[in-house]
């Protein structure tokens, strides 16, 4: 019997009145596991109302009790956190391992809103003239929407909701229709934290809702993650409906591999920030750039790491990575595999083969060596378990190559030379870099966001960046008079 997903509007499950869904698989067997609501601007509408009627009494809420309520949500996440993975890994494919990983870093952003009181004290100065104050105060947007995709359906929404919510905003989330349940989780257990009706939303859709998101005058911000022409298309319709945006785009990143590296942790790193989550995250490693002399021994190594790997359903505890998202998905990437061949790479392990019986939506791991920057599998943002290694002969050049790509994700160099690393994060075009660390997201106190055309907007997610991106500053100038310096008598008493 397949399960019916609907919104989450004003504290409660809210099915509406339009009649589109859709499907919602199960990637290990490629067959239909539930149905999700469309919402029409109706349901648009519903949703960004009973928002801005929460606001006012939210905002309004002392800082003690935002975070009073960031507290329990916290501790309900932690007690549920393997519940919660287990919903993504049935609908998303990833191993429930990965899932739970998924929640921690998530829960990480959390803890970080939960210090609220702190991140939202102002700045004052006394007698900027005589008897003239000045001080200014970090104030709540009003209605903030999310807009998140299906790779991390509860980590990407934890970069914002928290922060927006701490904030004193209320906040409606749009996450992909092909992984919708782990957002009605989450708002149950806003609900049941005592978080009050109406400043979580969830709304579920296409197009139309985006697009109803975007366009919506009562919507002040956007937040969003997803490929770079889509982020380009928020932003821009954003932007021209008047609303602050911040939208992450897609990525391309390369793991740099010096001749003095340690040869094991690389052929690890690469195996593990390459293939995990069937590499369907926007910091997977997807171009190892090896500096010669040192490619054909690092590429055995990875082959070798890389034909170990167990590829099987998300719940079985053997499995080190699970099926792609969808079968159009998986055509998709496939078609990589064999124009990379076509356009003189080296195939040297084909994801195509051995893959596990039935009809889930199954790619191994694939390496691919010998790839140049001119072929498809380099170019594109394939956003699957395809691991391309490029051979160059000097660190300027690796360095050159990955300043050329247009996006600036995250990167990563592996060296035991602290000047070579020290130059490679000075100078590198990218927004997040890895020592010898392969996939270099920040910690939930510092703010994830890449450069070039894999962010569109001026701040990144979480941090400090993310309480300024959800925070607008007034500026206030004060005078009080005071009779004993010659003021008004403003009605209290005077000496003598």
């Amino acid at each position: 019997m397949t399960k019916h997903i609907t919104h989450w509007i004003g504290g409660k499950p809210f099915t509406g009145t339009s009649d589109r869904v859709g499907d919602v698989y199960n990637p290990a067997t490629g067959k239909v596991s539930g149905t999700v609501d469309f919402a029409s601007r109706t349901e648009i509408d519903e949703a960004v109302a009973a928002a801005k009627a929460a606001f006012p009494a939210w905002r309004d809420a002392s800082l003690s009790k935002r975070a009073n309520v960031l507290f329990t949500f916290r501790e309900l996440l932690v007690r549920d956190s393997a519940e919660l993975a287990k919903i993504i890994s049935s609908e998303h494919g990833k191993v429930e391992s990965d899932a739970a990983g998924e929640v921690a870093r998530g829960l990480e952003v959390v803890e970080f809103a939960c210090g609220i009181p702190h991140l939202l004290k102002g700045g004052f100065s006394e007698n900027v003239s005589t008897r003239v104050d000045a001080y200014s105060i970090l104030q709540p947007l009003g209605v903030v929407a999310g807009i998140t995709p299906f790779n991390f359906p509860a980590m990407v929404p934890m970069w914002m909701f928290p922060v927006a919510i701490a904030c004193g905003n209320t906040f409606v989330l749009k996450p992909s229709e092909k992984d919708p349940s782990a957002a009605i989780k989450i708002a149950e257990l806003w609900a049941e934290a005592g978080l009050p009706e109406g400043v979580f939303n969830v709304l579920h859709g296409d197009k139309v809702a985006v697009d109803g998101l975007l366009e919506h005058r009562d919507v002040k911000a956007v937040s969003f993650v997803g490929s770079t022409p889509i982020a380009h298309y928020i932003y821009e319709t954003a932007a021209r409906n008047g609303k602050r945006v911040q939208a992450l785009g897609g990525a391309k990143n390369h793991m740099l591999v010096l001749p003095d590296a340690d040869l094991d942790l690389a052929a690890d790193a690469a195996v593990n920030a390459g293939f995990g989550s069937a590499g369907e995250r926007c910091m997977a490693i997807s171009a190892l750039v090896a500096v010669e002399p040192i490619a054909d021994e690092l590429v055995a190594k990875i082959k070798q790491r890389v034909e170990g790997l167990t590829t099987g359903p998300g719940d079985d505890p053997s499995s080190d990575m699970g099926p792609l998202v969808t079968g159009v998905h998986r055509d998709k990437v496939a078609t990589y595999l064999t124009s990379s061949v076509e356009q003189g790479a080296d195939l040297v392990v084909d994801g195509r083969e051995g893959l596990p019986q039935g009809d889930g939506f199954w790619l191994r791991p694939t390496l691919i060596d010998n790839v140049t920057a001119e072929m498809d599998c380099y170019k594109d943002e394939i956003f699957g378990p395809v691991l391309s290694v490029l051979r160059v002969s000097t660190f300027d050049e690796g360095m050159a190559l990955i300043d050329a790509n247009p996006y600036g994700n995250g990167t990563a160099i592996f060296t035991n030379d602290g000047g070579a690393a020290r130059r490679f994060q000075n100078e590198v075009e990218v927004g997040m870099v890895g020592i010898n660390v392969p996939i270099p997201v920040p910690m939930a106190y510092y703010s994830f966001g890449g450069w070039k055309a894999s962010l569109f907007g001026d701040s990144h997610a979480h941090g400090t960046e993310g309480v300024h991106f959800y925070t607008r500053t007034k500026a206030v100038t004060a005078r009080w008079l005071d009779p004993s310096h010659g003021g008004v008598n403003l009605g209290f008493p005077t000496n003598g």
